[in-house]
């Protein structure tokens, strides 16, 4: 089963927030939403999506006080959708970081042109399976032209950014690679240096849904201090 993008929806008009939704589940995306720029904050850190779709206008924190904060510790894209026409948001929104603004109202092919292109993007950043095959450790199997991680047999459902984490570990196997090495191949070169929470709040999910016990792991294992390192393995 191929991994779905996550996307993080911050938008209060539930209309608007309900039509979102629904195109994007419809095309095959997952959806979380937040109501707030709090909860948008909260949720971009709990839930380390593939991408962000913003709202300015929003009931307690602007919008484009969200979209800063947020870039001042992930490369996660962000496409800002506000009402707002005029060229000083646009370019105060994409001096801020965002990767593309989108003016209301809008249509559903632009929206989701939109949104594949600041997939691709991203994707092309983060990309490390161009060689493809099959990696095996243990009872672990990564695809890389397929993308799928089973362990067992057992599909494991990472998010796409979960996926490039493990992906790359496999790549390395047996190394130790350390926390900046991860977040720059992943994220970019504008988070390292700082904090890895997003780093762990990814390897807690990616454990959960990979590891019988994630306090023993049995792939993936934490060098304290240093990074990570994945199981050695062999590529077929």
């Amino acid at each position: 089963m191929a991994n779905k993008y996550l996307i993080l929806l911050v938008e209060d008009e539930s209309n608007i927030a309900s039509f979102i939704t629904t195109v994007l589940r419809a095309n095959q995306y997952e959806v979380k939403r937040a109501a707030t720029g709090e909860e948008a904050l909260m949720m971009a850190s709990s839930y380390c999506p593939d991408l962000i779709i913003l709202d300015l206008g929003l009931p307690d924190i602007d919008g484009q006080k969200v979209l800063s904060t947020v870039r001042s510790w992930t490369q996660t894209p962000v496409i800002v959708v506000s009402a707002r026409s005029h060229e000083r948001d646009k370019v105060e929104s994409l001096d801020l970081g965002a990767d593309d603004y989108i003016t209301k109202p809008f249509g559903t092919s632009e929206l989701l042109a939109r949104v594949r292109t600041a997939l691709r993007h991203s994707q092309n950043r983060a990309d490390i399976n161009a060689s493809g095959g099959v990696f095996r450790a243990g009872k672990m199997r990564i695809d890389y032209d397929k993308r799928r991680v089973t362990v067992d047999g057992a599909d494991v459902h990472l998010t796409q950014t979960e996926y490039n984490i493990v992906a790359l570990l496999s790549r390395h196997a047996g190394r130790v690679l350390t926390y900046d090495f991860v977040m720059r191949e992943t994220w970019g070169p504008g988070v390292t240096g700082g904090s890895n929470q997003i780093l762990r709040v990814n390897m807690a999910n990616i454990r959960r849904k990979m590891e019988k016990n994630p306090a023993e792991p049995e792939y993936i294992f934490t060098e304290t201090g240093v990074g990570y390192r994945m199981l050695d393995g062999e590529k077929e």
